[in-house]
């Protein structure tokens, strides 16, 4: 089994970056969602609301970002933050640090989006930490979901297409790191993996939501599809029948790839690195 994607999302719900290589950090991959779009209570913002943001493409070069939409002058985003006012914002039940971004920034997202909104930057010393219950020691996380990292085998994408009328894209599920020459959903019984130099423990499966069914190219709701074929085969209840606590998981919640956690970062991963499985969940 070989990494066959390495993905980032600079900042969260906007279009994703695919890399050759990258460092892997306390929080995830370096540059992934350490930016956020919120609203004027500073409450988070994503596709569920806007499915438009899926269209909006965020580029990387050594000074900063560049954002894209249609019908808009790109717009340059420095990583430079001096000065930048601190606010506290929420992201589902966490409360957070992040600097407040410039007003021509603001500006721009507000009229791509059409609504109030601003972009806000986790800087280094705001801490946000993973799920107490799967936290081992001062875990963290940036603006994820919940936790650092998100794999998904090439094989259980296979697996879902074989049972759809129209096959889908990998991005409808936005992973960070795409596994090749695994079994359908064989991530689901992997404890601890190592990659390149860095060992990932596999918290708890990634419970999904609405932005599956939002078509990532045209940023519109393309129907109910996948989760309508998940819910048939894939609901926690009837994949993890017996663990569902123990892993904080709904009964009803729709499943499909892994959260992962570093234990070790610091250390660059590669397309093409080896997925060596250390330890397999009982």
């Amino acid at each position: 089994m070989k990494i066959s994607g390495i993905f980032v999302y600079p900042i969260k719900s906007l279009g994703g970056i695919p890399l050759e290589t990258a460092l892997v950090e306390r929080r995830g991959l370096q540059f992934d969602r350490r930016y956020l779009l919120v609203d004027e209570k500073n409450g988070f913002l994503t596709q569920r609301e806007f499915p438009k943001m899926a269209t909006i493409g965020v580029s990387l070069s050594e000074t900063g970002l560049t954002a894209t939409a249609a019908g808009f002058e790109s717009l340059s985003i420095p990583f430079e933050t001096d000065g930048a006012d601190r606010v506290s914002v929420r992201i589902w039940k966490s409360v957070c640090d992040a600097l407040v971004l410039g007003r021509e920034v603001n500006q721009w997202f507000g009229a791509v989006l059409e609504t109030d909104c601003r972009l806000v930057f986790m800087p280094d010393d705001s801490e946000r930490q993973i799920n107490a219950r799967f936290n081992q020691g001062d875990e963290l996380v940036s603006f994820a979901d919940g936790y650092p990292l998100l794999l998904i085998g090439e094989g259980s994408l296979e697996d879902l297409n074989g049972r759809l009328e129209e096959k889908l894209p990998m991005n409808r599920f936005r992973p960070n790191l795409v596994v090749e020459g695994s079994e359908p959903f064989a991530e689901d019984r992997w404890k601890n993996v190592r990659i390149g130099q860095t060992v990932f423990r596999l918290t708890k499966p990634c419970a999904r939501c609405v932005i599956t069914t939002i078509d990532q190219g045209l940023g519109e709701t393309a129907g109910k599809e996948p989760l309508r074929t998940l819910s048939q085969y894939r609901m926690a209840r009837d994949v993890f029948p017996d663990s569902l606590e123990d892993l904080d998981l709904e009964k009803t919640a729709v499943l499909f790839g892994e959260n992962l956690v570093p234990e070790n970062p610091g250390h660059f991963l590669k397309l093409g690195d080896q997925v060596e499985v250390l330890d397999s969940k009982a």
